[in-house]
């Protein structure tokens, strides 16, 4: 055989390999709604991203687009990931469930995972955790602390998900202090420091001295630190920043284990449409380092809280609960379903105001 037919053959056995090799690598996708440096929400999506880099390697090629608006932007990001060759698309935000369903029925043989949504088809599934389980102790731990009685909360958008939050925090707020009242601002929006700073000054001027949050920016903490005798909670992340000042604990969002398991289960072909809900036992919500400035005994009443919660021996939704009209919601000892949690809608008894439409 001469030289030049050996190289070529050579030359053409490595293009198949190297070929081969490129298919291998499953491309995934993260699509965000805040920037990676959010400090919170969009910051630990993208620890889980490089999670899964960790774990698989040069098995997998990763991309993200960051600070995508919920609505036709979404749809033509995830469009376009697909086109560059995705075969599995994480969306990250709740605004995001009906581009991901569209561009899903476009692209059968993509697989996509969208967050805290509830519309599934065959190639989307569907994953949140329980983040009322970790507001259930912030709300302890609020209500324990607030001089004042007055605890501030902002919420992002008026959705089931931020409801539920400002819930639990309520009535497990209210069961260590009758007296403690909540003033919600509503900042409509996930991500934008400026907004989120002027509700915890709105919060703060009008009496509150603790402030929980329900959108994705350090700002809010920034606010209380500079106003001094108010504390607040880290959202998403442990906000560590402001550990030293106002942060007393926080709930961290850990989806590395999820990101893991979902890309491995493409890669071995047992993936399929589920929905995924977890809290604090299977780890998907942590509660992060609960500070000195909280006092002994009710950090330790949160951490036998957490606890329960964890081993299932406690559900932050047990009756005896009313409504915000009065009407009652569940028995003593009743527990809420999953159905009513997901579609929440109410306020419960003694939260003042109106949930806007």
């Amino acid at each position: 055989m001469k030289l030049s037919k050996l190289l070529t053959t050579a030359a053409f056995a490595l293009g198949l390999a190297t070929g081969a090799m490129a298919q291998d690598k499953l491309k995934v996708g993260f699509v965000y709604v805040g920037p990676v440096g959010d400090g919170g929400w969009t910051y630990e999506h993208d620890k889980g991203r490089q999670a899964v880099e960790a774990e698989f390697g040069d098995k997998v090629e990763t991309v993200f687009v960051e600070s995508v608006p919920e609505g036709p932007d979404a749809e033509r990001v995830m469009t376009q990931m697909a086109l560059d060759g995705a075969k599995l698309i994480f969306t990250t935000s709740f605004g995001f469930m009906d581009p991901t369903i569209n561009v899903a029925a476009k692209f059968p043989d993509v697989k996509f995972e969208h967050a805290t949504g509830y519309k599934r088809a065959d190639n989307v599934s569907t994953y949140s955790a329980r983040f009322y389980e970790g507001r259930a102790i912030q709300g302890h731990i609020a209500g324990k602390m607030t001089e004042s009685n007055i605890v501030g909360y902002i919420g992002s958008y008026p959705i089931p998900e931020v409801i539920r939050g400002i819930n639990s925090a309520f009535i497990h707020a209210r069961k260590v202090n009758p007296d403690v009242q909540f003033k919600i601002v509503w900042a409509y929006t996930w991500f934008d420091p400026a907004k989120e700073a002027d509700a915890a000054k709105v919060l703060i001027e009008q009496g509150a001295d603790v402030i929980l949050q329900h959108t994705d920016s350090t700002a809010p903490l920034a606010a209380a630190a500079e106003a001094g005798n108010i504390i607040g909670f880290g959202q998403a992340s442990d906000m560590s920043e402001y550990a030293d000042g106002p942060r007393v604990s926080s709930i961290i969002d850990n989806w590395a284990p999820y990101y893991i398991a979902r890309v491995k289960a493409v890669m071995d072909g047992t993936w399929t449409s589920t929905d995924t809900w977890d809290g604090i036992g299977p780890g998907m919500v942590g509660i992060g380092e609960i500070t000195d400035k909280v006092p002994a005994d009710v950090k330790a009443e949160a951490l036998a809280l957490k606890d329960a919660i964890a081993k299932g021996d406690y559900h932050p939704f047990t009756g005896p609960l009313n409504k915000q009209d009065g009407s009652v919601w569940l028995a003593d000892g009743e527990v809420a379903d999953d159905g009513t949690l997901l579609g929440m809608d109410f306020y419960v008894e003694g939260i003042e105001g109106t949930i806007p439409n």
